[in-house]
């Protein structure tokens, strides 16, 4: 049986953007086992995904700021140990960065396959691999990871992007329907403009309940602040994100920036509206089944009007 280990710890739209490749990799190869070392906050999601076999979270962002207590070498040594503890046949690295990904491979024993020093965004990291594949840069994300992990396990890719996220399964029981808007991004240049987010709610809020979420005290109190331009907002407590994940799924529409939480929602095949100000949504747009409408580019966010319209010619 071929054993296979994937290596893709981070930031959440990263992994998302890795599901495809997952999907894929076990509708052409049924009997492998698949094993994937991902950041320990995105592990619970991970385990959503029926292809994986195996999942190994890293703590690599605790230990970055926790590098001076004894506690977190020996946290690292029981990493190293564990992944070492066993061979597999393929080791797989999609991130192609040096300390995200690329020493993690060199730690684990297999034959290391990873983008070529052309491919990739940081050159260093294929000095890890034992065999490097060369993969375009000119496409998206999702095809990046198909085009790796098909040429390394050796078939071609074919079809759409399936993440294997089943929205229905996730789905909370149904209730009053409701919109999530997502606010929150780790750059700040990618933010919509508070005010317009207030805007929006008082606008939506009108015909339907929605739903704020946030991941740091500071987003909470954006998060606040926009929830309260509307009685029919609300913001729901910190959860874990497989917990997110079943809130976005069972909503009638997502409408958010650039982040990982609007490519969970794209995954799910949730009707959504993308906000981009400051990148340029072609080769990281969302993509999904659901409808999906990309408002805006680099330098130039979309107008509250034009979001507000979008969302309802979604039928929301």
């Amino acid at each position: 049986m071929l054993d296979v280990l994937f290596i893709k710890t981070s930031s959440l739209g990263d992994v998302i953007h890795h599901m495809p490749a997952l999907t894929e990799a076990r509708r052409r190869l049924p009997e492998a086992r698949f094993a994937w070392v991902v950041e320990e906050a995105f592990a619970p999601l991970v385990r959503l995904h029926p292809a994986v076999d195996e999942v190994i979270p890293v703590a690599l962002r605790r230990w970055r700021r926790t590098l001076l207590r004894p506690s977190t070498w020996r946290d690292v040594a029981a990493f190293r140990r564990a992944l070492r503890a066993r061979r597999f046949d393929e080791i797989i690295d999609t991130q192609g960065l040096v300390f995200k990904s690329a020493l993690i491979a060199r730690y684990a024993q297999g034959r290391r396959r990873g983008y070529d020093r052309t491919s990739v965004r940081e050159p260093a990291a294929s000095w890890f691999y034992d065999i490097k594949h060369k993969v375009a840069w000119d496409q998206h994300a999702i095809a990046r990871n198909r085009a790796l992990t098909a040429e390394a396990l050796g078939y071609a890719p074919e079809g759409p992007p399936d993440f294997g996220l089943d929205r229905a399964r996730l789905a909370p029981p149904a209730g009053a329907p409701y919109g999530v808007l997502l606010h929150a991004t780790a750059r700040a240049d990618k933010e919509w403009p508070e005010a317009n987010w207030r805007m929006l709610a008082a606008s939506l809020g009108t015909g339907i309940d929605l739903v704020v979420p946030y991941g740091t005290p500071t987003e909470r109190e954006r998060a606040v602040r926009i929830a309260a331009a509307t009685p029919r907002a609300r913001v729901p407590e910190r959860a874990p994100i497989d917990e997110v994940a079943r809130l976005i799924a069972g909503a009638s529409f997502v409408v958010g920036v650039d982040t990982g939480l609007l490519h969970l929602a794209s995954a799910l095949g949730v009707p959504l509206v993308a906000i981009f100000c400051a990148s340029e949504p072609t080769l990281t747009a969302p993509l999904g089944s659901g409808p999906i409408t990309v408002l805006g580019a680099k330098g130039a966010a979309p107008s509250v009007a034009d979001v507000a319209d979008a969302i309802r010619a979604l039928g929301a």
